[in-house]
């Protein structure tokens, strides 16, 4: 076994696992982590005659580990050590140790819920805390907490939360310091700033350092788009440009992982961040971004974002210059930047849609909240996927899985594709299901600012009849993935797809079967309720139907990316329980009025409607009420006056309650049924709602008169005078000229003393001089000094010592 600096730690964990079974370990890229660990640990007693499961983040990082271990020991993998991915596998019976992918690891406890036969579980770069990570350590401590006591479970990273994931597993924290080289850090003066200048940034700062320093370049780019960009920007450099991300097949992956002929630049995403060796490098080239999954809260799905990096990943990316000599890491940000970097990226429990964690714990047979989570999944992501489990008919009512819901937890894909793939009637549709599902999985095969949204375009392309602006690494990919779709589904050889893409579609997305809007092209609305859009050029923007399968969030409404047609014969031979239909009247926005109709319904979509005769016109009433709720009760006649009534209504209950009426506009909304409708007998319209008398259906005719006698609109002044009271503020208040207030020494009480009323005295302009609710108190304090400068402005009028006398 080859000398790694792991190797001065590996006392202190073989110690910690035979005394428990749990251990958390820290070490740095390039200590040895992911080889040497597995290799030892196979030999414990406790591992003797059983398998290791090793969990690599990514399909890529996962391949390299397997070949790495096999190498040192002369094998390849299959023998002692074996490899399994979504796309790969070589496992033998004499495989001890079995590096697989996260996703794979939550399939393989749903099929074998007691890992029989594995002695432990090595959880590899745990701190990037992807979903599966954290969901197949949840799954695992539950299992040894229920079953398995004395499986083993180990967390490995270089930089982990040490305190968090020692707390959660209960377990000692072992590092290892590791032999790193010191790496010179370097920041640009000017940061990039649009994600589309990245390309020429990274590859001006490329040639730059190579022409100051040796040794093989490391490049960090979020993207394919960013990589294949940048490549082209080196054209003609005397080095040999190499691309590394997950797309690519595994030949061309291993050209940037094996030492070439001459000096290399490879161009990576951040699948080289951590567990991958890329042998050579002593500079690293950090553009600063990366790939993440985020939640859309408009789509409720997660969408592939670019964001900058953490400090912790920028760290680690650093790492990479300094393996074998000190090196230099030259980063695209400046030192102000980096000092506004999160510390830490933030866990994708807490960004993505959840819906397949959801799926997976039912089937596990267990609720989210009863999981030992790092992070607790946030409780709207999770309604909002059960919601949409329970509408692919895999939770019912109670959220408990069904059998459908079973089925689809096997598929090992996102739940709507699973609901898809299972909607299939023969060979040929399940080659089509299968092929979209891929489509839909992959990267977009179609180039271009805003490719043409017909998924069958797509479908072409994958089969040969290629489109004009088709990405052959992406069709590559895609037909990797159908593939293995296709294996899970039984479907034999090559078999030609068949079938409507439309239907498929829309078993996997019924809350996205989108109707056209009237007669305007490109505006759709979907059974969700939410609004959506097509370029008027897009050769599906005068369909009246759509299974819409990937949107795209552009200012307030979504764009549709990839839809299909489908007939409303299609959707009523499908999904004949989704139909209803709705007899009665109804509010038409079109025609501004209360219609009868006759609706057939698709969720809210209305696809036909046929005029109804004979329908109760009390339902007509309360149709126009609900409208004019809906629209804040604007079409009423607000009057001066009806608003004062309102506000001294609002006042009597506060104060008692009932009998009093709550005239709060929730309540107002709430109860239209009861207060307006029986006023809008015989009217259809909005605009005839201005004839009605608002004074009169918010106030019983017995309640007027208490109510005046409490809260009067105008209250009596001296020489037969009057004045309004004004109720809209936050206290009554009264205005008046000072001189008509002569003579009155107080205001009089409102409600019996419960509620204060100020007065506002004006100047003869009208202008208010003074406010008070203690008029009483004001003639004695305050108006000396009012008077002193009222008779300097308006000496003809009046301005007595004591105003509150006669006379």
């Amino acid at each position: 076994m080859i000398d790694l600096p792991v190797q001065e730690a590996m006392p202190a964990l073989l110690a910690a696992l035979t005394a428990g079974s749990n251990a958390v370990l820290v070490a740095p890229p390039g200590a040895g982590k992911t080889t040497l660990v597995p290799l030892t640990l196979r030999d414990e007693p406790w591992a003797r005659g059983q398998k290791l499961l090793v969990l690599e983040p990514r399909r890529v990082a996962a391949r390299a580990a397997a070949r790495r271990m096999a190498s040192l020991l002369g094998e390849q993998p299959g023998g002692t050590v074996g490899l399994s991915t979504r796309l790969d596998r070589a496992v033998s019976k004499d495989t001890r140790v079995e590096v697989i992918t996260e996703g794979l690891l939550i399939r393989r406890l749903q099929s074998d819920p007691g890992l029989e036969g594995v002695a432990g579980v090595l959880f590899d770069e745990a701190h990037e805390r992807h979903l599966d990570t954290d969901l197949g350590l949840a799954l695992c401590l539950d299992l040894q907490r229920g079953l398995r006591p004395e499986l083993r479970l180990l967390a490995m990273s270089a930089t982990l939360d040490g305190g968090a994931f020692t707390k959660l597993l209960d377990a000692p924290l072992i590092e290892s310091a590791g032999r790193a080289h010191p790496v010179r850090i370097e920041n640009t003066k000017r940061d990039v700033t649009e994600l589309r200048d990245l390309p020429e940034a990274m590859a001006t700062a490329i040639r730059g350092v190579m022409a100051r320093e040796a040794g093989d370049v490391l490049a960090f780019l979020p993207g394919w788009g960013e990589i294949r960009r940048t490549a082209e920007r080196l054209s003609g450099l005397d080095a040999d440009v190499l691309p590394l991300h997950g797309e690519l097949s595994p030949t061309e992956q291993d050209k940037a992982l094996n030492v070439g002929a001459r000096r290399r630049v490879v161009l990576a995403t951040s699948i080289a961040e951590t567990s991958l060796t890329v042998p050579g490098v002593r500079i690293v080239v950090d553009g600063g971004f990366r790939r993440t999954p985020r939640l859309d809260g408009a789509t409720g799905l997660t969408r592939l974002v670019t964001v900058r990096i953490s400090r912790a990943a920028a760290e680690q990316r650093a790492g990479r210059a300094g393996r074998t000599e000190p090196g230099v890491a030259v980063r695209l940000w400046s030192e102000a930047i980096h000092r506004g970097m999160p510390l830490q990226d933030r866990p994708e429990m807490l960004e993505a849609e959840l819906s397949g964690l959801v799926l997976d714990c039912a089937s596990w047979g267990a609720d989210p909240a009863t999981l030992p989570f790092l992070d607790p999944p946030p409780e709207g992501q999770l309604a909002a996927a059960r919601a949409l489990l329970k509408n692919l008919d895999a939770l019912d009512e109670q959220g408990r899985i069904t059998t459908m819901g079973k089925r689809m937890a096997r598929m090992g894909t996102h739940p709507r594709l699973a609901r898809m793939m299972c909607a299939v009637e023969n060979e040929g549709e399940a080659a089509l299901a299968a092929d979209l599902a891929a489509l839909l999985e992959e990267r977009d095969p179609l180039r271009g600012r805003e490719p043409p949204a017909d998924i069958t375009l797509r479908l072409d392309a994958l089969h040969g009849h290629g489109h004009a602006e088709s990405d052959a690494i992406a069709i590559r990919a895609i037909r990797r993935a159908a593939a293995l779709h296709r294996r899970r589904l039984g479907v034999h050889g090559n078999e030609p797809p068949e079938g409507d893409a439309g239907a498929l579609l829309a078993a996997g997305f019924p809350d996205r079967i989108a109707l056209k809007r009237g007669t305007m092209d490109g505006a759709f609305r979907m059974a969700s309720g939410q609004g959506a859009r097509l370029s008027v050029a897009d050769p599906l923007a005068k369909q009246t139907l759509l299974s819409v399968a990937d949107l795209e969030l552009k200012g307030t409404e979504a764009r549709i990316r990839m839809a299909a047609p489908i007939s409303r014969a299609t959707l009523e031979a499908r999904f004949p329980e989704r139909f209803h239909t709705v007899e009665g009247a109804s509010f038409d926005a079109r025609a501004n009025a209360v219609l009868a109709r006759r609706r057939v319904m698709f969720g809210p979509l209305v696809l036909e409607e046929t005029p109804l005769s004979g329908v109760d016109p009390s339902l007509m009433a309360e149709a126009l009420a609900e409208a004019a709720a809906g629209r804040a009760f604007r079409d009423l006649d607000w009057s001066e006056g009806a608003k004062q009534l309102r506000a001294r209504i609002g006042r009597m209950h506060a104060l008692e309650g009932a009998p009093w009426p709550d005239v709060s506009d929730a309540a107002l909304a709430a109860t239209a049924k009861d207060w307006l409708a029986p006023y809008c007998a015989g009217l259809t319209k909005l605009s005839e709602l201005k004839s009605l008398d608002i004074g009169q259906m918010l106030l019983p005719h017995e309640l007027r008169r208490k109510l005046d006698a409490a809260l009067p609109t105008r209250i009596a002044l001296p020489e037969g005078r009057s004045a309004g009271v004004d109720y809209m503020g936050e206290i009554p208040t009264l205005e008046a000229r000072a001189q008509h207030l002569y003579g009155m020494g107080a205001m009089p009480p409102l409600a019996d003393g419960r509620v204060k009323l100020q007065v506002a005295l004006l100047s003869p302009a009208g202008r208010p001089i003074a406010i008070t609710a203690d008029l009483a108190g004001f003639w004695q304090a305050g108006w000396m000094d009012v008077r002193k400068d009222m008779r300097g402005r308006y000496p003809k009028h009046n301005w007595p010592e004591k105003p509150d006398q006669p006379g």
